[in-house]
């Protein structure tokens, strides 16, 4: 199918960028990976696309102050590529290669995928697990918000019409802290059946699981347990995963589980 006519403009700087998504029917293209698909499948139909691939002040992975700030128009491969990531941000370094193939990782974009919130998606749920802040600027300024407020729902955030994704920033992981990243597939680069992303400091647990509900979700429960059969059972109480083609909600229970016990003999 072909895509439904639209405007098109690439603006040269971030307020422009801005100006042009405040008009209605605007909706910003970044690395088209998701958007272009559902243009062409008539799932999408802006009224205007604004480029936003032009845009220098969306770039950029940095650290400062022991806070590592990665522009919304980093793709996955520069991710994948990035020392202070590997060094820093063990747990995204370990997520990056289960993202769909290479060719996608070098076109998709980390605002993109935060932005667009598909729940079985691996960056929502490492946002999650490492309690990041995404930040986001439209007419009205900047807001940061935390990423446990940012994902309301199935291909739902806080992000508000004319706003627009434009950094993340993650603290770095201290040496006596711990993470693990694991999922379950039926092919690599498949979305994941289910997947965790989970992270420990301080003695306390953050168990982001994805694929596992309409938005990435905290195993609260789970977490706060003490040992891991404890933690097993009560991860009834944190999911309740919907079924799919293929899996049964029992089974992406037991899944889950399966990826419980892995990363909680990890960290």
């Amino acid at each position: 199918m072909k895509a439904p006519p639209f405007a098109y403009a690439k603006p040269r700087a971030l307020a422009e960028a801005l100006e042009l998504l405040a008009r209605p029917g605007a909706q910003a293209l970044a690395g088209g990976q998701s958007l272009i698909p559902s243009l062409n499948m008539r799932l999408s139909s802006p009224e205007l696309l604004v480029d936003i691939t032009g845009l220098a002040e969306l770039k950029g992975i940095g650290l400062e102050q022991g806070v590592v700030r990665i522009g919304a128009l980093v793709t996955h491969a520069e991710i994948e590529r990035a020392d202070v990531v590997k060094q820093h941000l063990p747990l995204l370094a370990a997520a990056v290669p289960h993202i769909a193939h290479p060719a996608i990782r070098n076109r998709g974009t980390i605002g993109g995928s935060l932005a667009l919130a598909d729940p079985a998606a691996e960056y929502p749920a490492c946002a999650l697990a490492l309690d990041a802040t995404i930040v986001i600027e439209g007419a009205k300024g900047k807001r940061e918000v935390k990423a446990e407020k940012f994902f309301k729902g199935l291909f739902e955030t806080d992000l508000k019409p004319g706003e627009l994704l434009t950094a993340v920033e993650f603290k770095a992981q201290m040496k006596d802290e711990r993470s693990a990243f694991l999922e379950l597939a039926r092919r690599r680069g498949d979305y994941a059946t289910v997947g965790l992303a989970a992270f420990a400091a301080n003695g306390a647990k953050r168990l982001a699981y994805f694929g596992a509900g309409d938005r990435p979700l905290l195993a609260t429960h789970a977490a706060k347990a003490g040992d891991l059969e404890a933690a097993k059972a009560a991860l009834a109480q944190d999911l309740r995963p919907p079924a799919d083609l293929y899996h049964s909600s029992a089974t992406k229970l037991h899944l889950a589980r399966v990826l419980l016990e892995r990363a909680w003999n990890t960290l």
